[in-house]
């Protein structure tokens, strides 16, 4: 399935800044039933892990969540940027390569006690999934995996993530 996904993800050099190549979803969200397959290849995957909730990270992750969440009929939590939501909020901020930056997550939003699976676009550095994953914790939830559509292998998030179920469809080796 990966390589047959592949051909629908759109490589776009240089950007958003030079040097970077871009993965570009949104040819593969326009391919009807081969997005029907993604959503169906992630639903199983998240269902095997028997969540509680849907965890989905601004904001690619909200297409792909909004799906798997559809198809499970599982609550869907939005993780997102700063001041985006509109009640009282968690915060969890990570590193960048040059700087920081934050999510966040209604207080609200997840039970104690709740399994549950963070859903994202595309794993890097890991930085942003695992903010996500201490942000439940700390709202005293069980993240009981990490799923993603793509993964930048060379980037080496997956090790950032070691301590987490990470399942990734789709793999570059390399920029």
């Amino acid at each position: 399935m990966a390589e047959d996904l592949k051909d629908l993800i759109r490589c776009i050099p240089d950007f958003p800044k030079k040097g970077v190549v871009f993965r570009d979803i949104t040819t593969l969200l326009k391919a009807g039933p081969r997005f029907i397959k993604v959503v169906n290849a992630l639903s199983n995957e998240c269902e095997k892990r028997r969540p509680d909730v849907i965890v989905a990270v601004e904001s690619r992750g909200f297409v792909l969540g909004g799906a798997v969440s559809y198809r499970l009929g599982l609550p869907l939590v939005p993780a997102r940027k700063p001041g985006k939501l509109p009640a009282k909020t968690a915060k969890q901020e990570y590193e960048l390569e040059y700087g920081k930056d934050a999510i966040e997550m209604h207080v609200d939003s997840i039970q104690p006690g709740q399994r549950v699976v963070i859903l994202d676009d595309l794993l890097a550095t890991g930085g942003t999934a695992l903010a996500a994953a201490r942000l439940v914790e700390k709202l005293k939830g069980k993240v009981v995996g990490m799923l993603f559509l793509i993964e930048l292998e060379f980037l080496k998030g997956r090790q950032r993530l070691k301590d987490y179920d990470v399942v990734s469809l789709v793999k570059y080796e390399s920029e």
